[in-house]
């Protein structure tokens, strides 16, 4: 093989990457309200792993995880960093589970056409959502505007990036 210096030099870049890492935490999870939101190596071996559940996600879980990974990754192959956590308040939704578990949460969407829109998170339909929004619109016949209620169906394909608003009322 020309040019090949190290041939076991590919097999330990190989040894941790997203793909591997995702079915591992998945392995470890089938079966429990947990799942998996994201993957990421990066460079130096830094890997990420971003996870949340339909009800409570707790440090516990992220010890239980970071630990089966340890015990199934080998530090005397490659070492690596690995950090287990769930998405935070200000992190866009990325799986449609997420999106189910919002459910009623107040959003902010952003389309792939570059329209801003925020509503409530009325439901998940298939491959889209659907969003509850309060907009002013002229009455009929007249030249006042009252709120009224719209529902808008926005399909996973068109969204760019939804996040929740975070309020503190």
């Amino acid at each position: 093989m020309r040019g090949v210096q190290n041939p076991s030099f590919f097999y330990e870049i190989l040894l941790i990457n997203a793909e591997h890492i995702s079915k591992l935490v998945q392995g470890k999870i089938d079966g429990t309200d947990l799942f998996l939101v994201s993957v990421h190596v990066h460079p130096g071996n830094k890997i990420e792993v971003l996870l949340d559940s339909d009800n409570a996600f707790t440090i516990d879980n992220c010890v239980e995880i970071s630990r089966y990974l340890e015990s199934n990754l080998d530090r005397e192959s490659e070492d690596f960093a690995l950090e287990v956590s769930s998405p935070g308040l200000t992190q866009p939704l990325k799986v449609k589970r997420q999106y189910v578990k919002n459910i009623q949460r107040d959003v902010i969407v952003k389309t792939k056409d570059g329209k801003k829109v925020e509503g409530t998170l009325a439901g998940v339909l298939g491959e889209s959502i659907s969003l509850k929004m309060r907009v002013r619109e002229t009455i009929e016949g007249t030249k006042k505007k009252a709120w009224v209620e719209k529902e808008l169906i926005l399909p996973f394909e068109e969204i760019n990036e939804t996040k929740i608003v975070i309020s503190f009322k």
